[in-house]
């Protein structure tokens, strides 16, 4: 057999199956050869036609469509996306039994019918052709039954081990999962001498141990952002990771808008930015060692009556703000700082008088189990010494995040991973067993409120797997109940009735599940937390916000996602300030060895404005040695640097890493950035509403060569909220999902060539180091006076009676005149068969939406098909439904509104009613029907800006 090394998959396989191709496909300009195949091809097509018919197979044809399936028309299954052990409601989207689009629960309290860019990109998940398909052991492929034997083995033999000594571990990241937990809980109770270790690879043991110590028990705090008036966050993450963001962005978006109500006011402290920083009125940079430093003279002001003195110019003005709005202040710290700090930070909280308004304090939705669980420092102190026999690893990743771990496993005698995809921690363990993914079994778990919900199966089986549970049951030697029956009883009492158990199914949220307020009050009031003074560089190490620990590594759609900030896809450069760039005369791309004491590693960096001077920040998550085919090798591994010590140092190396970045990519002309992003603030908005409007200086063309009023009685246009618009890019991964669009891969973004509909612009303004930051959702405009449409030769964008800018993509021959002409930039190109090279299943992708072939242009359609999905209920019932857009509906703020813009009543038209309104380079005379409402910020006067 001739080597195959250097061929893609699917050339492999021919050359397996005819070794005479390797030398034409290592040749393929060799002309003599081409022909010698083309004619084996033509003879192989005559003999086919010869065959006299296919086999019976003993298939059966589809004549009975199965119950409540009917075809081409999309069926709707509740269940939840289970994040570090939190769940968020989600409901499916099925096409014909498979799934094809997640939506959020507008019934479920952690997501209130809106999703993050993970829950959208499980489906690309779900359908990863490098998920597990088989068990492992010793790396070799294994039999089932060998699993169910091996997993029986992790019982301490009877008679000669004693059950005390059984030297059993159980690993597990943070379960909430009542049904998981018993099943834990069955196992330690047949092995007294097993230990649950738990372990948060993000690292929010600080926050949990810091409530823990506030309130004197195990608690958790949950804050109100519809009661808060004013908020100080300090290196937060309220509003992007923290558990129950969701709910929080959409209650702290519901007060931006000076139209709709009163505005809060959000002051940030940080030292990189954060979404929470990018959405305050007023940001702060700090390092992380005056973070520190503000937390203790917060301490010393509210809790101990002090005067702030000492700290920065405008701690004094932000205290007195939270003190004057006794009751509706709130302080929220990020998971990065010690519990010390948390405890004080929750005092506080109780001294300004939120509780049972701007927050309260609930029993943790964390599981409890019968007996006290251990830390992961605790387990390998027991592997490096030889305690552990048997260890059972249920989906978690240690081998990659902690080297001290992947040096300990071989230590340990029987280890079984139970994982998605053949991982570092799966290739290290004896034993790999495939792990369900949550589409295709029966589970539970809570939201951070405690409120349950029951992970029902979307499809069958695609690779095969067993679930925690049932691993669990095998290992207690009770594999025989399946893990439906395990959770059907874990619920038994709660959902006594079939009917209770079936209303629960379809609602995605078991009622009554809410966790009970605690009474417990402050344990203690700690002492100010002291100032930790340092003049040296620190590394800052955060998950990435698409990658996050490194789980979601082979996501293309994630990979590819603009980073809110840098702009940065496809790798992890080492976030620097200006400042430190210019001192060390470092640009964009510049590689540079980052070393913590003894450990280095080299990487690229990017300038990152906004940061603190003397603070860099490394991206946890890339770097992955087996995450699979487009995971692997992308960015840098960071996780060694996280436990080293020493002091941070960076050297440029002297050579330069291309770095893939969109942002000026599809870059707006206009004299200014007040032109495209308009705002202000509201003492501004307060002596003239309408101040927005008047911003623009250009003319605005009063006559044009031609006008089409669209004749029909809808028009569809689209309102879009700058004030709650967070940059999270939810509706970026939506749109991707609803609409086939395709991954190019990091080569074709260096080239410009990202394919994204909907795209988030980030815009700076003021000065490098405390810049002002503004998104902006950009995507098609749908002019009335489209530009587009006048210069394509062959009408490929046309416009249609309801005003929307239409793509006939059979049309299209490519020209890109449509794409030169557009000013907002928002069209599309398919340079390749983008869509043929994606290594994605055809059955994964939305059948209501066309895959574009190479050569066609594309763009958003503002979802025609839910347009016309609505048209024929119309018709069919009578009523005229409401089209909600995948990005309208993903997002968690609700920044987007869409509609019939002919309708009075329609939200939309009360949205570009409003004195905010205005239209981006209205110059141009395209007449949009996007339009924007202006981003207005409630600043503190006694604040000198």
């Amino acid at each position: 057999m001739p080597s195959l090394e250097g061929l893609p998959g699917d050339e492999r396989d021919w050359v397996r199956r005819f070794p005479h191709l390797e030398q034409a496909l290592a040749h393929p300009l060799d002309r003599r050869r081409t022909l010698k195949l083309l004619a084996l091809a033509l003879a192989g097509g005559g003999l086919a036609g010869c065959d006299p018919g296919t086999p019976d197979r003993g298939f059966v044809s589809a004549v009975r469509a199965a119950p409540g399936v009917i075809p081409g028309v999309p069926n709707i299954y509740a269940s939840a996306h289970v994040r570090d052990g939190y769940a968020h409601g989600i409901l499916v989207t099925h096409q014909m039994g498979r799934p094809t689009k997640v939506e959020g629960n507008p019934g479920h309290p952690a997501s209130l019918g809106a999703t993050d860019i993970f829950a959208q990109a499980a489906i690309q998940d779900f359908y990863d052709p490098d998920r597990a398909s088989g068990p492992l052991h010793d790396g070799m492929p294994a039999a089932w039954q060998e699993v169910t034997t091996a997993l029986q083995a992790v019982r301490a033999p009877v008679g000669s081990v004693p059950q005390a000594a059984s030297g059993l571990r159980i690993l597990t990241g943070t379960v909430t999962s009542p049904t998981l937990g018993a099943a834990i809980d069955a196992l330690l109770a047949a092995h007294p001498g097993a230990v649950w270790h738990q372990w948060d690879a993000i690292g929010r043991d600080a926050a949990r141990q810091g409530a823990a110590l506030a309130y004197g028990r195990p608690a958790m705090v949950i804050p109100d952002l519809r009661q808060v008036d004013v908020a100080l966050a300090v290196d937060s993450d309220l509003l992007d990771s923290a558990p129950g963001h969701l709910r929080h962005a959409r209650a702290f978006a519901g007060r931006r808008n000076p139209v709709q109500g009163p505005m809060n006011r959000l002051y940030a402290v940080e030292p990189t930015p954060s979404l929470t920083g990018v959405a305050a009125d007023h940001r702060f940079v700090a390092a992380p060692a005056v973070c520190d430093e503000i937390v203790g003279r917060l301490g010393a002001a509210i809790l101990h009556n002090a005067a702030p003195s000492g700290g920065p110019d405008w701690l004094g003005a932000v205290v007195a703000d939270l003190r004057a709005h006794p009751g509706r202040a709130l302080i929220h710290l990020g998971p990065d700082h010690g519990a010390d700090a948390h405890a004080s930070v929750h005092a506080m909280n109780e001294a300004l008088g939120g509780r049972g308004g701007a927050f309260d304090v609930f029993e943790p939705p964390d599981y409890r189990p019968a007996q006290p669980t251990s830390t992961l420092s605790a387990l390998m102190d027991d592997m490096e010494n030889g305690r552990v026999r048997a260890l059972l690893i249920l989906d978690v990743n240690p081998v990659y995040q902690v080297p001290r771990f992947a040096a300990a496993l071989p230590r340990v005698p029987l280890s079984v991973a139970l994982a998605d995809r053949p991982h570092e921690t799966a290739q290290a363990a004896r034993w790999h067993v495939p792990l369900a993914h949550g589409f295709e079994d029966w589970g539970d778990a809570r939201a951070d409120d405690g409120t349950a919900t029951i992970l029902q199966p979307q499809a069958m089986p695609l690779y095969g797997g067993m679930s925690a549970v049932t691993v669990l049951r095998a290992c207690a030697g009770d594999a025989a109940r399946s893990a439906r029956e395990q959770v059907r009883q874990t619920w038994r009492e709660r959902l006594a009735s079939e009917a209770d158990w079936r209303a629960a199914l379809a609602a995605g949220v078991v009622p009554g599940t809410a966790a009970p307020r605690l009474d417990a009050a402050i344990a203690t009031v700690l002492p100010p937390v002291s100032p930790a003074g340092s003049a040296a560089l620190t590394l800052l190490l955060r998950p990435d916000p698409h990658l996050w620990d490194g789980r979601e590594a082979n996501n293309p759609w994630l990979q590819e996602l603009p980073r809110p900030l840098s702009k940065t896809v496809w790798g992890n450069p080492l976030l620097i300030p200006p400042e430190l760039a210019r001192s060390q005369g470092l640009r964009n791309g510049d590689e540079v060895a980052l070393s913590v004491g003894a450990h280095r590693v080299a990487l690229p960096v990017w300038v990152q404005l906004g940061q603190a001077s003397g603070c860099v920040v490394g991206l946890l998550g890339s770097g992955r040695r087996h995450a699979g085919a487009t995971g692997d090798g992308v960015g840098t591994d960071l996780y060694p640097l996280r436990d080293a010590a020493g002091p941070v140092r960076i050297v440029a190396t002297g050579r330069t890493v291309a770095v893939a970045c969109t942002e000026h990519h599809a870059t707006l002309v206009a004299d200014a950035p007040s032109d495209i992003v308009r705002h202000g603030t509201l003492a501004r908005f307060r002596q003239d509403a309408g101040f927005l409007g008047k911003m623009q200086d250009h003319p605005v063309p009063a006559a044009a060569l031609y006008r089409r009023d669209p004749g029909a009685p809808v028009a569809w246009g689209m309102s879009i909220d700058l004030n709650a618009c967070i940059g999270c890019n939810a509706c970026m991964t939506a749109c991707q999902a609803e609409n086939n669009v395709p991954v190019v891969g990091r080569d074709e973004v260096l080239r410009q060539r990202e394919m994204h509909w909907l795209r988030i612009d980030r815009i700076y303004e003021g000065t490098q180091s405390a810049p002002d930051t503004f998104f902006q959702p950009m995507l098609c405009m749908h002019c009335e006076q489209a530009p587009c449409e006048t210069v394509c030769p062959v009408g490929a964008t046309t416009h249609d009676s309801e005003g929307l800018n239409v793509m006939v993509y059979n049309r299209c021959v490519g020209t890109k005149f449509c794409s030169n002409n557009c000013p907002y930039k928002v069209r599309r190109f398919n340079y390749f068969a983008f869509a043929e090279q994606e290594r994605r299943p055809p059955i994964s992708r939305n059948p209501d939406v066309s895959v574009r072939a190479r050569g066609v242009m594309e763009k958003c359609t503002f979802c025609v098909q839910r347009i016309a999905q609505a048209r024929i209920a119309a018709d069919r019932d009578g009523v005229a439904e409401q089209v909600v857009t995948a990005c309208q509906a993903a997002c968690p703020t609700q920044a987007i509104t869409f509609g019939d813009i002919n309708d009075p009543d329609a939200a939309v038209s009360h949205r570009k009613a409003s004195p905010l309104t205005y239209v981006v380079l209205p110059e141009q005379g395209t007449h949009p029907r996007v339009t924007y409402e202006g981003r207005i910020r409630n600043r503190n006067p006694a604040i000198e800006l």
